[in-house]
């Protein structure tokens, strides 16, 4: 609605004008469900399934927990791969140790081992941060791929250091198909995005914001730096395990320490700075980035080669891929420093507005 104020014309928002986009989010969200739900599992190939849609779901899974310790709380973390090795691992000795163990209570006891490794590996953050924290939580990532290699206790005593698991099922369905796969990772991916999104909005999700801005101010009015840290460490480990246990049974079904290698830990900190820090759309974002542009490359490359009369071998595109790769990383930090989702949130906001310049 249009108004005069000293003589300036000025606008306010109605209750409507408010609203609306809130419902139209709504019933965006609730279409974005039914195709993932439903046309999905219809549509989808095996290839895609495989490929493309249950290592989207898991990671996105992990960058959401990285983001809420990253992007929510401002502490850096380099050993992202480690809980999600802790959470496989500890998955997979709850599976084969007690007889009997659902395979869903296993995954989510993976999630609380990989919370109280978070939270020991956090304590260093009460004293240091910055550089100085990336590097104690570097050491995490050290330890644990050391620990799982050279302690045969925690592989069940696995002369190669591999483990396996199979024969899957929650509430007596089996977990063997790709689209069972998909769908399990997805009933996941919603609950906890959901919980998520509820939690940032909340009295500690306030607190986080707080102390990633100004830790010294947020001690000021009242902040206990000790709970929101330690908090953020546990929240972030435990969703970051529970996605390591499904990334080891659900994506890999057989895996080895060096499947959550530092590497990974570096790919879910691209996927968060790439995505949108402090952001949980963002981690959605970052992970179809890191997951669908490599294998665009690898099939865009051979095709353009040929029309001008040039092959490409197999080693030339894999380091070529990693060069565009490395190249847009870098133009989208230079571009958009706040991520893809700020992009997203821009472009929404202009279709909003379409046809209308303001």
């Amino acid at each position: 609605m249009l108004y005069r104020e000293n003589g300036q014309f000025k606008t306010s928002y109605t209750a409507d004008q408010q609203i609306f986009p809130i419902l139209q989010d709504r019933i965006a969200m609730a279409l974005l469900l039914a195709v993932a739900f439903v046309a999905v599992p219809l549509l989808g190939s095996e290839y895609m399934f495989r490929a493309i849609f249950i290592p989207f779901l898991i990671l996105s899974l992990a960058a959401l927990g990285l983001n809420i310790l990253v992007g929510y709380c401002g502490q850096i973390s380099l050993g992202t791969g480690a809980f999600m090795a802790v959470g496989a691992y500890a998955a997979y000795n709850f599976q084969v140790r007690i007889e009997g163990m659902p395979v869903l209570l296993s995954l989510l006891l993976g999630g609380v081992c990989a919370t109280a490794v978070g939270v020991v590996f956090g304590i260093p953050s009460l004293r240091i941060k910055g550089l100085y924290l990336a590097v104690a939580t570097l050491a995490a990532q050290f330890f644990v791929d050391w620990a799982f290699l050279r302690i045969k206790w925690f592989t069940n005593d696995s002369a190669s250091g591999s483990v396996s698991v199979a024969d899957l099922n929650v509430f007596g369905l089996p977990i063997e198909t790709p689209v069972a796969k998909y769908l399990f990772c997805l009933s996941f991916l919603m609950v906890f995005g959901l919980l998520a999104k509820n939690l940032v909005r909340s009295h500690i999700g306030r607190e986080w914001m707080a102390i990633r801005d100004m830790d010294v101010a947020a001690a000021v009015i009242g902040i206990r730096p000790v709970h929101a840290k330690l908090s953020a460490f546990a929240v972030s480990s435990f969703i970051v395990g529970v996605a390591g246990a499904l990334w080891g049974f659900v994506y890999l079904g057989s895996w080895e320490p060096a499947a959550f290698s530092i590497d990974r830990s570096f790919q879910l900190l691209f996927m968060v700075i790439i995505g949108g820090l402090g952001s949980i759309m963002g981690s959605f974002f970052g992970a179809a980035f890191i997951v669908l542009l490599p294998i665009l490359l690898d099939q865009l490359l051979p095709a353009l080669g040929s029309l001008v009369g040039l092959t490409f071998d197999t080693a030339v595109v894999s380091h070529v891929v990693f060069m565009i790769f490395g190249a847009l990383i870098v133009f989208f930090l230079i571009a958009e420093p706040h991520g893809l989702a700020r992009l997203w949130a821009v472009a929404k906001e202009k279709l909003r507005l379409w046809p209308f310049p303001h």
